[in-house]
């Protein structure tokens, strides 16, 4: 069936490693390959499993102080190509993109920091950027893609590939677009929020 994809690789971007040891297991005996960043990455090889880094992707180390490290075209366009389209097909190849099938993060902790009554510069650094747009994007391309938005929905997926193994069928999918859009919208609403006090 056209609509149930199967999940080959996966990018993990996480602040909490907490609960994620379990999805790792099942996801590499999956056969699935993993793209990280930075601590993520540290946390997965520690646990005994090959992880690429997404600067070897990009070709870009992280940047600006943390600021910028999976805002580039190969990492997004991997996410957002369309796999049924001949001309997203031809651009990945020619630009060398790697297909990302599921994307699991979760943003900086805004709501805490401004709660612990830290400075507002401490604040600022807590917007998340790269997390938020990896959220928009998965969820936008759920048709292809499976993202996990934050730690609540770690459940959700384990359960799916207890279930299923690493396939995913559109319905599945969809679910976890529509609370990737809840979690983006909470976050943006904590946000504006604290600027318009």
């Amino acid at each position: 069936m056209a609509e149930t994809k199967k999940i080959k690789t996966a990018l993990i971007s996480v602040f909490h490693k907490d609960g994620l040891e379990e999805i790792l297991a099942k996801l590499h005996e999956e056969g699935v390959a993993f793209l990280s960043t930075g601590g993520t990455q540290k946390f997965i090889e520690g646990l005994g499993y090959p992880c690429q880094k997404v600067e070897d992707v990009t070709t870009y180390p992280s940047i600006l102080g943390g600021r910028v490290k999976t805002l580039h075209p190969k990492i997004f366009g991997g996410i957002l190509a369309r796999r049924d389209n001949e001309g997203d097909q031809q651009q990945m190849a020619e630009y060398d993109i790697p297909s990302i099938d599921l994307v699991i993060v979760d943003l900086y902790p805004f709501e805490q920091t401004v709660a612990s009554g830290a400075s507002g510069a401490d604040i600022i650094e807590k917007i998340d950027i790269g997390g938020i747009s990896l959220i928009r994007a998965g969820a936008k391309n759920f048709k292809d893609v499976v993202i996990v938005p934050s730690k609540a929905e770690c459940g959700m997926l384990l359960d799916v590939l207890k279930a299923k193994g690493a396939q995913t069928d559109l319905e599945d999918r969809k679910q976890f677009a529509e609370r990737a859009f809840g979690v983006s919208s909470h976050y943006d609403t904590a946000i504006h929020n604290w600027f318009a006090k």
